[in-house]
This record gives C-alpha cells, structure tokens and sequence, in this order.
C-alpha cells in the first residue's frame, strides 16, 4: 500500500511554510521580534488524527526530524511518539533518532479515532502515513480553537506534548487546539493581533501577560492599552468569535515585586482584566475573563512560573470550564477542579446570536 498523504490527517496546524507547519505568517515575519519567530518555527501542538477501522493493526508514520545533541542525556526520549483514544494514553513509542525515518505504532483492538502526539521540540515534519492490516482515513474536523500565549501555552515543563493545558482542553471540550504560544514572547505584540485576526477559528484565548513583568516592563497603564488594542485588532477579523482572555497565572517572585517600571503582577494582571471587561462593558458580548491568579497554587508549579504536569491539568481544566460557563462551548463531561470564569460583565452571548459551537 502507498503511503498517504499526511495534510488531511494534521491537527493544530496554523499557517504552512513549505512542508512544514509554523505558528506565524511567513510573509509577515519581519514584523516580530527574533525570539518569536524563532519560536514559531517548532510545530507545537501540531497532530496527526485519524480513524482506524476495526482489525487495522498498526500505523506507520514517516517523518523528517531534527537530530538531538550528542551529549544529550534525554537522547533516547527525543523522537518520542504518543498514541491518545479520547483522554487516554494508550501507547508510546521512542525511535531511533533519524533525520529521516518511520516509526510504527501499534494499535489497540476495535479501531476508533486515535491522535498521536508528535515530537515538537525536533521540528518534526510528516511525511506521510499508512495502515498496517487495515484502513485508516482522517479524523472528522473539530471546531478550531486558537490559543495565544507565551511558554506556559507553548507546554513548558509539561512531560510531554500531551500534556499541556492547551492539549489538555482541546481533549476535554472535543476542540482543535491551535497552539500559538511563545517562550518569552506573548507581550501583547500587535502584529501578533493582527495574524490572529485573519486566522480562520472557531473561537479564540488569549493568555498572554506574565512576560510583561519582567522580559519587558510594562507599567500597569500600558498593561491596559496594550490589552485593549490587542483586542481590537483581534476583532477586526473575528467580530463575533468567542473571545475568552486568561489574564496571568501565579507567578510567586512577581506577585508583590515592582517590575522597571514600577508594575507588580497583581497590577499587571488587574489592569488587563480591567481592559477586557470595560470592552465588554461598551457592548461586546462574546468575550469572557478568566482570572488566573487562583487557578494553581506553588506546588502545581515546577519552577516557580511554569505548571508541572499536575499543574497544567488543572489549568487545562480550569479553561474549559469557563469555556463552558461562558457559553462558548458545549457542556460535556466534568472537568473536575478548576476556576470560575467571571461573569459580572462578561455574560452570555446576546439573545438571538448564533450559537457559538
């Protein structure tokens, strides 16, 4: 059998550069700063779903990939490939590091709809796909939801990409995440506003702000214009799209600490909160806020600012619960713990709009 060709079995894809998916316009790149670019390039989030027909026993993945470093002691764990049915791991497997390769993936019994997790942090690139003693076709399209973030969204210090709390709602609420977060980005770069707003989706979270402590000062007043422009570049090309904004979760060293400009995170994080939901306050309806600051508590945290995998499950959990409460996605089952979106100015969607899933 030939191998299939992998675009209509990818999830999480952004934009396409080539071959390879990437989480920024690559004809608007000269606007961003370097480190987001740089971050843009690696597929985080990026996926291969598909449907197995019961008795198909395996599939084959080929895939292009960047090599790990020679001394690395994690070597082994690079091109590491997770097989998910629903919210369950059900396999894992670890090739032998290859620029060039295929890794087999053995099924469970029964077929169904499976995702397999790629390794992102090799730039891994599908090449294409096949069955193994049966057939596999892609996955029926989910409604796409684009995350905005810095590396708390991108899954630092999850133990793998599953893991991450954008992974880990997208799973819950049965979305496809589109993971635009950036390690030490997300400080509120307009042209990022501007890319998002012409990104097809569903509906949209907005999760940046705790680098605007510290990798670039902001004062509490810009925290707010920022918030509020960023927003309004958004929805140039999403007037109605729901729009929850998380403002930043628990940062310890941050929280009381005054950054250059003089901006605690408890300042930072009330001033964009305060931006949102005056914005809902002159009429738009389909935005919510999620207030981050008593999601996770310091033992979710594995360094002091990025979740441990505990602590992104919870975060995972929290989103898709104000999703829900919102009205901006369809009630399943529990997510279990997790914040409450605030809907003193927030609400519902208008009467007679449409739904928003």
């Amino acid at each position: 059998m030939s191998w299939l060709e992998p675009g209509p079995f990818l999830r999480g894809t952004a934009w396409r550069d080539g071959d390879r998916p990437v989480r920024a316009d690559p004809a608007d790149l000269q606007r961003l700063p370097w480190d987001i670019a740089q971050r843009a390039a690696l597929p985080i989030g990026v996926r291969v779903e598909f449907t197995a027909a019961p008795g198909t026993r395996a599939v084959l993945l080929r895939y292009r990939a960047a090599l790990p470093l020679a001394g690395d002691a994690l070597r082994a764990l690079r091109h590491g490939f997770q097989l998910w049915r629903g919210t369950d791991c059900v396999a894992e497997v670890f090739a032998r590091p290859a620029e060039e390769g295929s890794v087999r993936i053995e099924l469970p019994p029964g077929g169904g709809e499976f995702t397999v997790h790629l390794p992102e942090g090799q730039a891994p690139v599908v090449r294409g796909l096949r069955a193994v003693g049966g057939v596999v076709s892609p996955a029926p399209r989910r409604p796409r939801w684009l995350v905005h973030g810095d590396s708390i969204t991108e899954g630092w210090w999850a133990t793998r990409p599953a893991r991450s709390w954008p992974a880990t709602a997208g799973r819950l609420l049965g979305l496809d995440p589109v993971n635009l977060g950036y390690a030490g980005g997300a400080r509120g770069e307009l042209p990022l506003a501007e890319q998002l707003s012409r990104l097809p989706g569903e509906l949209i979270t907005l999760a940046f702000g705790t680098n605007c402590w510290g990798t670039v000062p902001f004062s509490a007043s810009l925290m707010y214009e920022t918030t509020r422009a960023f927003l309004a570049l958004v929805r140039r090309g999403h007037p109605t799209t729901p729009v929850l904004l998380l403002s930043p979760v628990l940062r310890p060293e941050a929280e009381a600490t005054p950054n250059g400009m003089g901006a605690t995170l408890v300042e930072l994080r009330a001033a964009m909160e305060r931006a949102a939901r005056d914005r809902v306050g002159a009429g738009d309806g389909r935005l919510a806020v999620l207030p981050g600051r008593g999601l996770l508590r310091p033992e979710h945290l594995a360094d002091g600012l990025h979740p441990n995998d505990a602590g992104h499950a919870v975060l995972g959990a929290a989103v898709a619960r104000a999703l829900r409460e919102a009205g901006f996605a369809p009630p399943t089952a529990s997510t279990g713990p997790a914040g409450r979106v605030d809907t003193r100015r927030a609400g519902k969607p208008a009467e007679g709009a449409p739904g928003p899933l």
